[in-house]
């Protein structure tokens, strides 16, 4: 969307007429600065990133040091230094956040306490929500939503007849794993007893020699190749999990993991559960975790890596993603919730392909735009492209019916996912793409945050180019408040990074398409240049 000078004006109005508390926050002229605006000259790295700077790669420069990163410390260095913002709320809807990890509790959302700009809910249900809410209650695993609709019944929709079909080969798919998993324990307890160890190394392996037994050899093979990926022998138990999780919850018609909440998850008036534990229980709150940590955990304190925001940001936690596929309910009444209590850029990490009452998600959509909140949210990891020329792929939530042309709200903003490679191998292999539902894309292939117990971990996941760019995000409104949430999401589009090169899409070697052509904008955040663009439209120019 195009943003009407005569909106620039007036917001250029507003700031010269604010107060001398907020002048302090107010970054100086940028318009001597000189934006980045293309990376093809660029030749490939060869040498490879650090470990301390693959930490933090989604905070380099590309012209510097060569990948695709955010520009972040070059922001932060030339441009924010030691200004002083305004605080922005950034509500985070996941699985839940550890508010006491030690790298995040500073930048924890406090209702009672917090020094943004306090919205009064007269009509607030929620009691003691001091950090935000938990939609989940004790929930943890939950169905995906074409099991939803399969354990309705036949009701003779073309939505059912695709649940069905999705379900049943979704359940043939699995059976392949579990033979591997165990034969992959079968392979692990044999190199226990031969080794007499129960922990073993890839240094042990390598001690096995060629006129050891059959069945040891044969062990050695397969589980070598796990460590030759880069994996550990927690891989075995991560991949149990996965399919436990899928057999028992995810895929199972007879399983009910909305009971312990207590709500009709189909009435949308029915909003008295949950409660106020934000972060649930400590074992799923992970991803929540990680993507809170992207956005703010807290920067150059010599703990973990650094968030893009972390300064200006006061993260609320809102719990509504469970193990499984989210309800539109619990995303509907937590993005009314992140707008009625000042939050200015909701996070959403999650998404599906199929959608039971879609219209209440666009309607709290629509509901956030009308409060001026900024909605960013990630693209899926399927690797499907959204808009292919046969028709376009359902993916909730979203802005823009089906086949439809036109948007219907201009506060959401969808992100693909970047490898720490510039080139043709760029594009996350796993990461959705499309020319109209995708709008940017952002580092999301290792990315190293807090994760629960105190601790921090490499993830990765459009999940985890959502909060990049929601930090992206956070730095303008605080930094330039008159901005409104489309000039925000126009100004994170508009000054992204070109490549007019050929990428590989959908992980697949011989599917390139033009970069230009995968997404809305046709470019990469770039927090350096999108500071440039929002102090030039801020000052109306």
């Amino acid at each position: 969307m195009n943003i009407n000078k005569s909106i620039y004006l007036s917001a250029a109005l507003a700031l010269a007429l604010a107060s001398c508390s907020t002048q302090k926050s107010k970054l100086p002229n940028l318009s001597t600065l000189k934006p980045i605006e293309n990376a093809d000259h660029l030749p490939t790295r060869k040498s490879k990133l650090s470990e301390e700077d693959l930490k933090r790669w989604s905070h380099l420069d590309i012209i510097n040091d060569t990948i695709p990163g955010m520009s972040v410390d070059r922001a932060y260095a030339e441009i924010i230094k030691d200004k002083v913002g305004n605080k922005v709320i950034v509500a985070v809807i996941d699985s839940g956040i550890e508010i006491d990890h030690e790298d995040l509790k500073p930048q924890i959302y406090n209702k009672n306490t917090s020094k943004a700009k306090k919205k009064k809910n007269k009509n607030n249900i929620y009691k003691d929500d001091i950090h935000g809410w938990n939609f989940l209650g004790k929930s943890n695993d939950e169905n995906l939503e074409m099991t939803r609709i399969v354990k309705k019944g036949d009701d003779g929709s073309m939505k059912y007849k695709r649940a069905k079909g999705e379900l049943d080969l979704k359940i043939a798919e699995l059976e392949p794993l579990k033979e591997r998993i165990e034969l992959l324990e079968a392979s692990n307890a044999i190199l226990v007893k031969h080794l007499g160890k129960d922990v073993y190394t890839k240094e042990d392996l390598e001690t096995i020699v060629e006129t050891a037994p059959e069945d040891v050899t044969k062990a050695k093979k397969l589980m070598g190749n796990i460590f030759a990926s880069g994996r550990t022998l927690t891989f075995i138990d991560d991949m149990k999990d996965y399919y436990k999780g899928q057999m028992d919850a995810n895929l199972n018609v007879n399983f009910d993991g909305r009971a312990v909440v207590g709500d009709n998850p189909y009435d949308i008036n029915d909003v008295n559960y949950g409660d106020n534990d934000v972060m649930g229980d400590r074992d799923h709150a992970k991803h929540g975790t990680h993507v809170a940590g992207i956005i703010a955990q807290s920067r150059n304190n010599g703990l973990g890596g650094d968030g893009v925001a972390s300064e200006v940001t006061e993260i609320m936690s809102l719990r509504a993603v469970p193990n499984g596929d989210e309800y539109d309910k619990d995303i509907a009444l937590a993005i009314r919730y992140a707008a009625d209590n000042g939050a200015k850029v909701i996070n959403g990490s999650f998404g599906k392909y199929f959608s039971q009452n879609n219209k209440w998600v666009q309607d709290a959509i629509k509901y956030a735009a009308s409060k001026d909140v900024l909605i960013v949210v990630a693209a899926g990891n399927d690797a499907l492209d959204l808009n292919p020329l046969t028709g376009d792929v359902d993916r909730y939530p979203n802005d823009r019916n089906l086949n439809a042309s036109k948007e219907f709200a201009d506060n959401f903003l969808v992100v693909g996912a970047l490898n720490p490679t510039f080139g043709e191998g760029m594009i996350a292999n796993f990461s959705n793409f499309g020319k109209k539902d995708v709008d940017v894309f952002a580092p999301g292939v290792k990315i190293y945050a807090t994760t629960p117990y105190g601790k921090y971990e490499y993830l990765q996941g459009t999940s985890m180019a959502s909060p990049n760019v929601a930090g992206v995000a956070a730095l303008i409104r605080s930094y330039y408040p008159n901005l409104t949430a489309n000039q925000v999401k126009q100004i994170i589009m508009d000054s992204g990074v070109t490549v007019n090169q050929e990428v590989i899409v959908s992980g697949n070697k011989d599917d390139k398409r033009e970069f230009e052509k995968i997404s809305t904008s046709g470019k990469f955040v770039n927090a350096y240049n999108a500071l440039i663009l929002a102090d030039k439209v801020s000052r109306g120019k």
